[in-house]
């Protein structure tokens, strides 16, 4: 790996799920769960739960771009989400839950709105992707830091994150930092 790096900051539902999915790519160096696109300062979970504070969670990933483009990052995120529900991803519903992608520069804008329109095609209703200028980002509380690995047995983690993982184990898997296991069947 390089000492270059870049960040994309992205929601898409709970940030457990994209926490844990962006963790197992090979070029990611640094993943945090977080808040953003609201306007209270310094925002909690009770307050970003309520969906009153105008953030999504999200999670900003750190990335080396001699190893993984943004575009990869970006193909991760629209395979481990549904990018045309409004304010929601399965159970989890509200504004903090929406499918939103926030830039750093007009070139990531650029990229992420080519990107969208790309991936239209893979969907009957239309994606609802909100993409925004990052303004500022809110880390989260530190429970919410790499969740999945320090409980994988809880419900949700086996309900909702795992087969989000296995979604990315199986489409991309030339992006992952560990091959994972093949079984004979497969």
């Amino acid at each position: 790996m390089s000492d270059k790096r870049e960040v994309a900051t992205l929601g898409g539902g709970c940030f457990w799920c994209l926490d844990a999915a962006y963790r197992e790519i090979n070029g990611v160096t640094h993943v945090e769960s977080g808040y953003a696109g609201g306007t209270v300062p310094n925002p909690t979970y009770e307050q970003v739960s309520s969906g009153r504070t105008g953030h999504a969670e999200v999670v900003q990933v750190e990335y080396d771009p001699e190893v993984i483009t943004y575009d990869d990052v970006l193909d991760v995120f629209w395979s481990i989400h549904d990018p045309t529900t409004k304010n929601r991803q399965g159970a989890d519903v509200g504004t903090q839950y929406r499918s939103i992608i926030l830039t750093q520069d007009d070139v990531q804008a650029d990229a992420a709105r080519a990107s969208r329109d790309a991936i239209q095609k893979d969907w009957t209703n239309p994606v609802v992707t909100e993409i925004e200028p990052l303004e500022v980002f809110h880390p989260a509380e530190e429970y919410h830091q790499d969740y999945f690995a320090r409980n994988p047995s809880q419900g949700y983690c086996q309900i909702v994150i795992n087969p989000k993982l296995k979604k990315v184990r199986d489409h991309h898997a030339a992006l992952l930092k560990v091959a994972q296991p093949v079984s004979p069947n497969d």
